[in-house]
């Protein structure tokens, strides 16, 4: 396995909302023998609402700060030497502070999902705020695409079957 996972095992999955991240991480963790993180979800039963109340309420650069402070919190078990499999919210690895933290502290995995796919995955969820528009949808999917492009390893996700993921993502030779 690759030094940086001996060091700091950690695996963060990252891509665009609907792309499996949580479903692939929790499959990779059971894989790996691993815990599984779902950030989104610490998130919510941490302020006790859901992710698009607090976006209502207090607005996209506090969610973001809540976030961050929870991506801190994960990584900081993972360097204790916790291996862990983590999901990132769809926006973490845009902001460029969360990718420098993780960057020192495990491999990224960017879900590549086509956005024909998330679009169908997210279209029936009235809780994903940044998905109401399906104009201002597409113009998000095609922005962060660019940041998510930073991460250590790019995995086609090409349907519905998690374990087909997994599967491409443990084949990557930074993994070996």
């Amino acid at each position: 396995m690759n030094l940086k996972l001996k060091q700091t095992p950690g695996i963060y999955l990252v891509g665009f909302m609907g792309s499996g991240k949580s479903t692939v991480g929790r499959a990779l963790a059971e894989r790996l023998g691993w815990s599984f993180f779902d950030i989104d979800a610490e998130i919510e039963r941490a302020e006790r609402q859901p992710i698009g109340r607090i976006f209502a309420a207090r607005g996209e650069p506090e969610f973001r700060r809540i976030e961050t402070e929870a991506i801190r919190r994960r990584v900081a078990s993972v360097e204790v030497g916790k291996p862990a499999v983590v999901a990132l919210g769809g926006g973490a690895f845009t902001i460029e502070s969360n990718r420098a933290l993780l960057e020192n502290n495990g491999i990224t995995v960017w879900l590549d999902c086509p956005f024909e796919i998330v679009a169908r995955r997210v279209a029936a969820d009235p809780l994903r705020p940044l998905a109401q528009d399906p104009v201002r949808f597409a113009a998000l999917y095609q922005s962060r695409r660019e940041g998510y492009r930073l991460a250590h390893i790019h995995v086609a996700v090409e349907g519905d079957d998690p374990a087909a993921t997994v599967e491409a993502i443990l084949a990557h030779p930074l993994l070996k």
